[in-house]
């Protein structure tokens, strides 16, 4: 069976999320481009590089030390790459001013990137922020 660009591009998005569940964050960036462009579902604008990319997962860790990646479907088309996942963590650092709650949570996000000659060049994403949030605030 021949290995097409497209099934490469699927398979290094899976690594990537196999990296950062392994919190090898630099083998994450190595799959990156320097300029990697960052678009989130709300934001004004996108948000551009490794380090950009770096501060943004380190917060999330920070609120969420065990947070893991469940890749539910991964396909590729062309340059893009959609990925379908539920991230689970336990929230025990703050996260947007919300104070450690010792809660777990599970939360959907989905996402598109596009892959240029190997390196991981863009993202979109949409998670269910939401749904994290009443996780976060509900009363018991």
């Amino acid at each position: 069976m021949t290995t097409t660009t497209t099934d490469r591009n699927a398979e290094l998005l899976r690594q990537a999320f196999d990296h950062l569940n392994a919190r090898d964050f630099e083998a994450c960036n190595a799959l990156m481009v320097e300029d990697f462009a960052i678009n989130i579902a709300g934001a004004p604008s996108p948000r551009y590089g490794l380090d950009t990319w770096r501060q943004g997962i380190e917060m999330a860790m920070q609120a969420f030390p065990d947070l893991r990646a469940e890749v539910k479907d991964c396909f590729a088309a062309g340059d893009r790459v959609a990925v379908r996942l539920v991230f689970h963590g336990t929230h025990t650092g703050e996260f947007l001013g919300i104070p450690a709650t010792g809660r777990a949570v599970s939360y959907d996000s989905n996402e598109i990137y596009r892959v240029v000659d190997g390196k991981i060049v863009e993202e979109w994403i949409c998670s269910d922020l939401a749904s994290l949030m009443r996780q976060l605030t509900a009363s018991e």
